[in-house]
């Protein structure tokens, strides 16, 4: 399984979005506080859906206390300032992905302490960034491409088939 790690997002229908995509991809989500929301607001739980029986999301009240709870972790930080594109990382299970807030991506001194570790979405020349919810999905399938899709049911049962899909 893969971890989302969303540093102080803003927007409660992004974050309800990649909630669900967490959800159907089995992925944790870590909401890391300040929250840009109330977790109850209902542009979340209207973004995740009936999905949120499928979720687990832990929070944290800062990202000192969310690096203290997960000390072993292989990190990736997702930013536009990053070198190297995030398809040309071998991706392991278990592995975080860590995103920053809407309006300002990750703090600049967790980039510059792991510029190793820091990885993009390629986009045109001059594109500020893509929305948060789309960079998750983006990423997180990525990871599970490289991962053969584990434990994910990979064909569905077309219309007027029968019995169990294959």
């Amino acid at each position: 399984m893969f971890h989302i790690v969303l540093v102080e997002p803003e927007i409660p229908q992004n974050t309800g979005n990649i909630a669900r995509t967490c959800a159907v991809t089995g992925a944790v989500l870590h909401l890391v506080e300040p929250l840009g929301f109330s977790i109850d607001d209902k542009q979340l739980k209207r973004a995740g859906l009936d999905y949120w029986h499928f979720l687990d999301i832990r929070r944290y009240k800062n990202v000192e206390e969310f690096f203290e709870k997960n000390p072993n972790g292989r990190y990736f930080y997702l930013t536009t300032k990053a070198k190297h594109a995030y398809t040309d990382i071998s991706f392991e299970d278990g592995d975080y992905f860590l995103f920053g807030k809407e309006t300002r991506g990750l703090p600049e001194e967790m980039l510059t302490r792991h510029p190793e570790r820091c990885i993009r979405i390629p986009m045109r020349e001059g594109a500020r960034s893509m929305n948060l919810s789309n960079s998750v999905a983006v990423t997180v399938f990525e990871a599970l491409r490289q991962t053969g899709f584990a434990g994910l049911e990979q064909a569905g049962r077309f219309p007027g088939e029968m019995g169990p899909a294959l």
